[in-house]
């Protein structure tokens, strides 16, 4: 296809006011003028013609330039692809018109090849919607992904040109939801003292009435209780940021990851503490957590227990609190991997929640199925419930749902994980026992068996862990005894010439010589005479003294 260079000016014949075109005689200066490029393009589908002109450069370098870029353009396509030649004309015809730069060639080349439309610019919104799509893996991390895009991503940064999105963009970003934080801890503040401030209006008296109602209607409109977007949350945007952006680079849309490189404060593991008496009085006078994981002691597992020994679901609580299953493993815990003769369990499925709905899957990692043993108590617990099931299902016949659980509803349908967490909360309500979530029985499980000598690798294959970091940072709070035990053992590793001790009435001979305790010289050194345990001294052979 033809195209050319030519160079032109817009000088008129001031008679006829036409622009004189080629044919001014200024043009044989150097200065005067500029040059314009014209380049024939593939004609429309009707057949008519169409080309890409542009003008007004300076010199007939740079207009050359742009010519060749813009055949080179026109080869990307085959000359036997018809589609892709289409494309670019329509691309260089929308250049033309908006007169913007040219496209670069790698890009387009790149969009050319994954059949994406070359005249329309990608906007990161669009790719996290096209990724989204084609992700494959577990469901409850794609969710997790889905949630990341239409919370955060899309809509700070969704409108922004793909190629164009940069580390300062995802900078402030982040810097957006650290000041929402302020706005929703202020809010959450602001509503929760309005609470506070109804619960003290009395009920009675048209005045008070009138209160109530009006606070009720200034409640009404604010905003709702929402949730701080925390270091691990952030951390977990960035993630799903990041594995779009890098699926992008892999199609060649882009060749820069801004996700790789934005600085986040890190997402710490919450500790685990035990419910003391001392924590226990300042959450009931603030209403505060001292941790968001927060574990029972031994005696209060014990009264939750013992609470609840006639509830239809002891069993499972009491598997999880001793053996640490988690919600779903024990949810889809099947007799098929149950042997209670052996006293094992295998933990080969797990139920999940996706919203509402629940599906089965493998462990949440590979180190998840794992075989855990049981102790006597546990299998006895485990015994008895295997008989009630077993008469559930004669008193149900035809109506029993067969699904091979350890634990179902009371027709033998699947339980759904959220409904036991549910009816955990209601449980320990019941003898007012300090707050902790269904997953903290968990952790207490990892606490007991560290405070009965368990190991860390141990702990860490019972929880089904696939890191031993994560099993030493957060699932090993020790208890207070044994805590105790190990300040008091490490103590008497230390060899003292004077224990520190509580005083102790002095003996019958107090003051007497003791044998062997006499200097050369025939002095009496008293055991509790500060010299005693001053270091002792020799002669430097410049006859200075040192210590030994």
């Amino acid at each position: 296809m033809k195209g050319s260079t030519h160079r032109r000016c817009y000088c008129r014949d001031p008679e006829s006011g036409k622009p004189l075109g080629k044919k001014c005689p200024k043009l044989a200066g150097r200065k005067h003028g500029s040059y314009s490029i014209r380049q024939e393009l593939p004609p429309h589908e009707d057949g008519t013609r169409r080309s890409f002109s542009r003008a007004g450069y300076e010199s007939l370098k740079a207009a050359q330039a742009d010519l060749d870029h813009v055949r080179a353009l026109l080869g990307l396509a085959e000359a036997d692809d018809t589609d892709g030649l289409a494309q670019i004309a329509e691309l260089l015809e929308t250049v033309a018109d908006e007169k913007s730069p040219l496209p670069e060639i790698e890009a387009t080349r790149r969009r050319l090849s994954h059949g994406l439309d070359l005249t329309s610019r990608l906007a990161v919104g669009e790719w996290l919607d096209m990724w989204l799509a084609g992700k494959k893996g577990r469901q409850t991390a794609i969710s997790r992904d889905e949630s990341n895009i239409r919370v955060h991503l899309k809509p700070r940064i969704g409108h922004l040109r793909l190629d164009r999105l940069r580390v300062a963009h995802l900078s402030e970003m982040f810097g957006a939801i650290a000041e929402a934080n302020v706005e929703i801890a202020e809010g959450n503040a602001a509503r929760r003292s309005a609470f506070e401030d109804l619960a003290q209006i009395p009920w009675k008296g048209r005045e008070h009435r009138a209160r109530r109602k009006a606070l009720k209607a200034a409640i009404a409109e604010m905003e709702p209780y929402r949730r701080i977007v925390g270091p691990a949350t952030r951390q977990r945007v960035r993630s799903t940021l990041r594995a779009a952006l890098n699926a992008a680079i892999a199609q060649q849309l882009i060749t820069f990851n801004p996700a790789a490189h934005v600085e986040l404060e890190a997402g710490k593991r919450p500790k685990a503490l035990v419910w003391t008496d001392e924590r226990i009085l300042h959450w009931k006078r603030t209403g505060e957590k001292p941790s968001p994981v927060m574990v029972w002691t031994p005696e209060q597992i014990g009264l939750f227990l013992d609470h609840i020994a006639e509830d239809r679901l002891y069993a499972l609580f009491h598997l999880i609190a001793f053996r640490g299953l988690r919600r779903g493993e024990a949810c889809g815990q099947k007799w098929t991997d149950t042997n209670l003769d052996a006293g094992l369990i295998t933990v080969a499925k797990q139920l999940v929640v996706d919203g509402w709905e629940v599906y089965e899957d493998d462990p949440k990692t590979d180190a998840g199925a794992r075989t855990i043993a049981l102790d006597s108590d546990t299998v006895r617990v485990l015994g008895r419930h295997r008989a009630q099931q077993d008469k559930d299902r004669k008193e149900w016949e035809s109506a029993w749902v067969e699904t091979g659980r350890v634990f179902t509803r009371e027709n033998g349908a699947l339980l759904h994980p959220a409904n036991v967490t549910r009816r955990f909360v209601e449980l320990y309500e019941e003898i007012s026992l300090p707050p902790v979530r269904l997953h903290d029985l968990r952790h207490g499980a990892a606490t007991l068996a560290h405070a009965a000598g368990a190991d860390l690798k141990d702990i860490q294959e019972m929880l089904g862990h696939s890191s031993i970091t994560i099993t030493a940072d957060t699932y090993t709070s020790l208890l207070p005894e044994a805590d105790l035990a190990i300040a008091e053992a490490a103590a008497r590793l230390v060899p003292r010439a004077h224990a520190p001790t509580e005083e102790e009435p002095e003996p019958d001979n107090a003051g007497e010589p003791v044998p062997g305790d006499a200097d050369p010289s025939g002095d009496i050194r008293k055991i509790n005479s500060p010299s005693a345990h001053a270091p002792r001294t020799q002669t430097a052979p410049d006859g200075e003294s040192e210590a030994e």
